[in-house]
């Protein structure tokens, strides 16, 4: 979740991508991506087991802020709202 391009990131990890995002989106959670505007899916990936997805998330959250940007543009040039799209 991004607030806006190139704004603050949130990775996090879901069972329900569908349900969680729309949470973000409407703020109905209080926490960080709340308090930081984070209503953009810029980025998502599926795994086969819930360990892995853990895993990959920890990973994440200690990546330099760059490495980020480089995996969402990648797929996402532009920060395009994918929950539309998605969904």
């Amino acid at each position: 979740m991004a607030s806006r391009r190139h704004g603050t990131i949130y990775v996090g990890v879901t069972s329900d991508l569908a349900r969680r995002a729309f949470e973000h989106r409407e703020g109905a959670v209080p926490g960080f991506t709340k308090k930081h505007g984070c209503k953009r899916l810029v980025w998502w990936k599926t795994f086969e087991l819930m360990t892995s997805a853990i895993q990959r998330e920890k990973t994440m959250k200690h990546w330099v802020r760059e490495w980020k940007v480089n995996l969402i543009e990648r797929d996402n040039p532009h920060w395009d709202d994918l929950y539309g799209s998605w969904m």
